[in-house]
């Protein structure tokens, strides 16, 4: 990969890792860190790394970045109220989803904003998870069954 590829790549998908990078993380300041570290990973790699596999490289590096990040605050005592970056028509929604998104731990969380959000295909997130394609269906179920009793239970939304 040379520097107009890498430069391209910068352009095409650095909002939407971002985007990505603020829904693991749950803050932009995070996020921002996230994504300028996996494009630093990108032009460290460049020479083993091909144009064409660069999104999900760097989606790989943004997600291993975002779990590292979640283990070192898991460390940490306090909690912080993640940064607005989304709003839906319904401000109340984007809380509901919000609250409803941190009952999911990391890999879980993970998954669904890579699969109902970014609409990765299941083959996509096994290469940026490191998990086979059935792996990623098995949690991403469990995922979303977690999410349904939250909105049920707790929620009452559906």
């Amino acid at each position: 990969m040379d520097a107009q590829q890498y430069n391209s790549c910068v352009k095409e998908w650095s909002d939407a890792l971002f985007r990505f990078a603020v829904k693991c993380t749950g803050q932009a300041s995070d996020a921002h860190d996230v994504v300028q570290g996996a494009f630093e990973v990108l032009w460290a790699k460049r020479d083993e790394v091909l144009p064409e596999k660069a999104k999900a490289f760097l989606f790989q590096v943004a997600y291993r970045q975002s779990v590292d990040n979640f283990r070192k605050r898991s460390k940490i005592a306090f909690k912080e109220a993640p940064e607005e970056s989304w709003s839906p028509a319904n401000p109340d929604l984007k809380k509901v989803l919000e609250r409803a998104l941190a009952q999911l731990d990391e890999r879980s969380r993970a998954l669904v904003l890579l699969k109902d959000y970014e609409g990765y295909s299941y083959e996509e997130i096994g290469r940026i998870t490191d998990l086979n394609e059935s792996q990623v269906k098995v949690y991403l179920f469990r995922a979303r069954k977690t999410l349904k009793e939250y909105l049920v239970s707790v929620e009452n939304i559906i």
